[in-house]
């Protein structure tokens, strides 16, 4: 059984950042990052393929999030700038079940970390 550990979360100011960490206990295929506010449906943030040299934004975060991962030590990082107030919510780190990102829906992930917290507020 695989198991994900997300780290990283907490309270940041607008326009601040923060990098999430997400320590997976074996090999992975394609990973993704997922948010979820209270009383909103999950929803997909970024996804990145295998080998990393393939990746995916949801367009709320183009060009402010960038998804990278180090498969030597089997982690996935989100490195988050510009957060807004809209950022904030817990953040979930999966495994896909393929090698490259086949967008962000949800049956496409078979591990799920426990999340982690991010709050965007001054």
């Amino acid at each position: 059984q695989l198991q994900l550990v997300e780290s990283g979360g907490g309270l940041v100011q607008p326009g601040g950042s923060l990098r999430l960490s997400c320590a997976a206990s074996g090999f992975t295929l394609a990973l993704g990052w997922f948010r979820q506010a209270p009383g909103k449906e999950r929803e997909g943030v970024s996804c990145i393929s295998r080998s990393g040299s393939s990746t995916n934004y949801a367009d709320s975060v183009k060009g402010r999030f960038t998804i990278s991962r180090d498969n030597a030590k089997n982690t996935v990082y989100l490195q988050m700038n510009s957060l807004k107030p809209e950022d904030s919510a817990v953040y979930y780190c999966a495994a896909s079940r393929n090698y490259y990102c086949s967008g962000f829906a949800i049956q496409g992930y078979n591990y799920w970390g426990q999340g982690t917290q991010v709050t965007v507020s001054s």
